[in-house]
C-alpha cells in the first residue's frame, strides 16, 4: 500500500533549447526591475520600452510578455495588450499560458474569451462527476493546489516544472480565483490548456467556484470590470461543470475540500452527484468543496461555518472501505505548501505561495508516478507581480477589514 509519506526535493527548471547565456538572464532581469519601476511610476512608455529590451534577451520568458501586456493596456493600447504577449518558440502552450498570442502566430489558434468558455463548458459537461485516470508505470502527474488569481506564480509553477502537454499533464484542484488580483488571466490560463489537451489537463471544482464566494471576494467584480456582467455569468455556468474528484489508477482520490460528514459514502456515491448547480449547505457535494482534516479522531463543527472537520479515523474507514490509499485535497494554506496527516493517508497541497501577499507562506506541487504513486513534493516561493493588491475588485466590506 502506497503511504503518502512523500519525498521533499527543491524545485528544477526543467531543460532548455539554447538557453540565454547568464550575462544577458542578468542584465534581463536589469532591465525587468527598470521597467517594474517605471511601471510603478506610471511612466508606461518607458515600462514598454525596458520590457521589450528584456524581452529581446530573454525571448521565452513570459512573465516580462505579461507585464508589457498590461503596460500597454493601460496606455489605451489594447490590440498590443492581448496581442503581443507570447513568444512563438512555446508555440500553443506558451501562447496560453501568457493568456494571449504573438504577433507573428495565428489569431485563430485559440478563440476569443466567450468562445472559450462556451468550448471549455463543452468538454467539461461530458466528464464525470468523478474523474478516473490511468497513470503508466513510466508516467507523472504534477497535482497543484489552490492559485487563487496568482497568475504570476501561475506563470512560475509552468518556468520552474514546465508547459503543460501530452506528456506533462497536470491537475489543479480548484479555487483558481477570488483574493488575487488576476483571477481573469489565471481562469482563463487554465481553461485554455484545457481545451489544448482535454485529456492531460485536468481542473477540479474548488470552494471558491461558486457564486456566493465569487461575490464577496472579488472574482466577479473583476469580471465586470474586465468584461461584462453577462461574462460572469457565463463563467459561472461553465464552473458548475467541473467535475468534484479524480481518482488516479483507482488508488489515490483527489478533491478540493475532503471527506464527509457521514459515514458509508462511495465511489460511486461521488459518480451520482448531479453537480450542475451551486452547492448546498450541506451533503457529499459541499463536503467534497468544503471539509478539513483534523488531528483528533472523530468529526466536529467546521470552523468555517460549513461542512464538518474529519479526524484519522474517519479517513482511515473510507480508504479502506473504498479501496484507496490516500486522499490529496487543498483548501488550506500551509506555511510549507502542503502537509501530510493522519498517518500519511491525507495529504493538503497549496500553490498560493505568501497568500494574498502577506501570509509568507511556502508553496507547492506534488509529482504522482504511475510505479508507486508516492508523492513528491515541490517547494517554491512567490515571485513579483504589477502592483495590483490582492482582493482589488473584492467587496467593499472586505476591503474596509469589516467581514
Amino acid at each position: 500500500m502506497a503511504m503518502a509519506e512523500g519525498e521533499r526535493t527543491e524545485c528544477a527548471e526543467p531543460p532548455r533549447d539554447e538557453p540565454p547565456a547568464d550575462g544577458s538572464l542578468k542584465r534581463a532581469e536589469e532591465l525587468k526591475t527598470q521597467a517594474n519601476d517605471y511601471f510603478k511610476a506610471k511612466d508606461y512608455e518607458n515600462a514598454i520600452k525596458f520590457y521589450s529590451q528584456a524581452i529581446e534577451l530573454h525571448p521565452t520568458n513570459a512573465i516580462y510578455y505579461g507585464n508589457r501586456s498590461l503596460a500597454y493596456l493601460r496606455t489605451e493600447c489594447y490590440g498590443y495588450g492581448t496581442s503581443r504577449l507570447c513568444p512563438a518558440p512555446h508555440s500553443r502552450a506558451c501562447w496560453t499560458a501568457c493568456g494571449g498570442g504573438a504577433s507573428n502566430q495565428p489569431s485563430s489558434l485559440l478563440p476569443p474569451p466567450p468562445q472559450i468558455l462556451v468550448q471549455v463548458k463543452d468538454i467539461l459537461s461530458k466528464l464525470s462527476t468523478l474523474v478516473e485516470t490511468t497513470l503508466k508505470e513510466t508516467e507523472k502527474m504534477t497535482v497543484c493546489g489552490d492559485t487563487h488569481g496568482q497568475f504570476y506564480d501561475l506563470l512560475n509553477i509552468f518556468e520552474l516544472n514546465g508547459l503543460p502537454s501530452e506528456t506533462n499533464p497536470y491537475l489543479f484542484n480548484g479555487d483558481f480565483v477570488d483574493r488575487g488580483s488576476f483571477s481573469v488571466e489565471v481562469i482563463l490560463t487554465l481553461f485554455g490548456f484545457k481545451l489544448l489537451y482535454p485529456d492531460h489537463f485536468h481542473l477540479l471544482r474548488g470552494n471558491h467556484e461558486t457564486d456566493n464566494m465569487n461575490q464577496i471576494y472579488g472574482f466577479e467584480g473583476e469580471v465586470k470590470a474586465k468584461y461584462t456582467a453577462q461574462m460572469f455569468e457565463l463563467f459561472s455556468e461553465v464552473f458548475e461543470w467541473l467535475p468534484l474528484a479524480q481518482c488516479i489508477n483507482g488508488k489515490v482520490l483527489i478533491m478540493h475540500g475532503g471527506l464527509f460528514s457521514e459515514d458509508g459514502i462511495t465511489l460511486d456515491d461521488i459518480r451520482k452527484i448531479e453537480r450542475n448547480r451551486q452547492p448546498p449547505d450541506s451533503g457529499p457535494m459541499c463536503d467534497l468543496l468544503w471539509s478539513d482534516p483534523q488531528p483528533q479522531n472523530g468529526r466536529s463543527v467546521s470552523k468555517r461555518g460549513v461542512s464538518c472537520q474529519f479526524g484519522p479515523d474517519v479517513t482511515k474507514a473510507f480508504l479502506e472501505e473504498n479501496d484507496l490509499d490516500y486522499i490529496i485535497r487543498s483548501h488550506e494554506v500551509k506555511n510549507e505548501g502542503y502537509e501530510v496527516a493522519h498517518g500519511g493517508r491525507c495529504v493538503t497541497v497549496f500553490s498560493a505561495p505568501n497568500y494574498c501577499d502577506q501570509m509568507g507562506n511556502k508553496a507547492s506541487y506534488i509529482h504522482l508516478r504511475g510505479s508507486d504513486l508516492r508523492p513528491q513534493f515541490h517547494q517554491f516561493t512567490a515571485v513579483p507581480h504589477p502592483n495590483v493588491k490582492p482582493m482589488a475588485y473584492a467587496s467593499t466590506l472586505l476591503q474596509l477589514g469589516m467581514m
